[in-house]
């Protein structure tokens, strides 16, 4: 490419950064390219997955891996407990500021920000397997499903009228808004982790590049995908316990790896429960981390699975209307949270 070329494409690439940074812009209703991906924003996470490939040259160890694991698990339960069952659903309550701290560490994952994953969670609820979804393997395929669907502008802003619950926390908006930083602070804290233990601790084999490469690049891009795997490969493959009008299903195996969130048949025929393993042989960690939290008393008041909903069984239809808002109104129902 020429450097007027070059020159030319520089303005737009700045744009799409800017709306990467700064991310309440929402496409136009006249842009015809709103429903492509947007490839110039998509950089930073294109990046990230090229950037695993480092391993090759930082190696490995022990602490590096263990600082990895612990992280995904962290990470994987602030996304399923706070984003989706908080957040998304308001399926207990909590403080205000415990609440703006789960947002924080939410924002870790690198799933962009709390009101953002939770607007676009109702709206899938809001049409799940409908044409409007859309992350719906049935009407976009799997790979749109499973990471596509993000990466168009159409869907880079928040759905604002399925967040208005959370609109009037000014710090709710504000790490909204700026949901890059959580990540950019934990990737530093890695690397200065890893430059700490180089020294303290040289038995351990690590340093600042493994710590960034194993602790927050591989991590994050092994937590995404399993994530993305709810959306895509839940609505493929496992069992239906219920007949809900979506594809949704019961998966074992996604309920491991996501801490729970793979008993999607049981979420989307009832997602008012802070619980989605509705049986105790269904394993869910995410539950079990909620109940510890609400012990000592930093949650309360988690809704649970109706006596009437685990007396169903899988020949009985779903009556929930349609196209039911899928936004919790925190005036009509105790699953609202906390309003100081």
């Amino acid at each position: 490419m020429s450097r007027r070329a070059i020159g030319l494409q520089l303005p737009g690439l700045v744009r799409a950064w800017a709306r990467w940074i700064i991310s309440d812009e929402p496409p136009t209703p006249s842009d015809h390219r709103a429903d492509r991906i947007d490839w110039p924003r998509c950089i930073p996470f294109l990046l990230l997955h090229a950037a695993c490939l480092a391993v090759l040259w930082v190696g490995f160890s022990w602490a590096a891996l263990a600082v990895a694991a612990s992280l995904y698990l962290l990470r994987m339960f602030f996304i399923t407990g706070f984003y989706h069952r908080y957040f998304s659903h308001r399926t207990f309550k909590t403080s205000r500021p415990f609440q703006f701290c789960m947002a924080a560490l939410g924002c870790t994952a690198a799933q962009r920000g709390p009101l953002w994953w939770a607007s676009h969670h109702r709206h899938h609820h809001k049409h799940a397997d409908e044409e409007p979804d859309p992350h719906s393997p049935r009407w976009r395929g799997m790979l749109v499903s499973h990471t596509g669907w993000f990466m168009t502008r159409a869907n880079y802003a928040t759905r604002w009228p399925l967040a208005r619950d959370w609109q009037k926390y000014p710090e709710l908006r504000w790490i909204n808004r700026l949901d890059w930083a959580p990540p950019l602070a934990l990737a530093a804290a890695l690397f200065l982790l890893g430059l700490g233990l180089q020294h303290a601790a040289p038995a351990l084999n690590t340093g600042p590049w493994q710590m960034l490469v194993w602790g927050f690049v591989l991590s994050t891009v092994v937590l995404y995908h399993a994530t993305y795997t709810i959306n895509s490969l839940a609505h493929r493959f496992g069992r239906r316990r219920f007949n809900t009008r979506d594809d949704s299903r019961n998966n074992l195996a996604l309920a491991l790896i996501t801490l729970g969130e793979g008993w999607h048949n049981n979420h989307h025929y009832y997602p008012a429960s802070a619980r989605q393993g509705f049986t105790p042989a269904e394993i869910d960690i995410t539950y079990y981390g909620l109940r510890a939290l609400a012990a000592i008393g930093l949650i309360w008041d988690l809704r649970p699975v109706p006596d009437r909903v685990l007396q169903q069984r899988a020949t009985h239809t779903e009556t929930r209307p349609r196209h039911a808002d899928p936004t919790p109104d925190p005036k009509q129902t105790p699953a609202g949270g906390q309003h100081p």
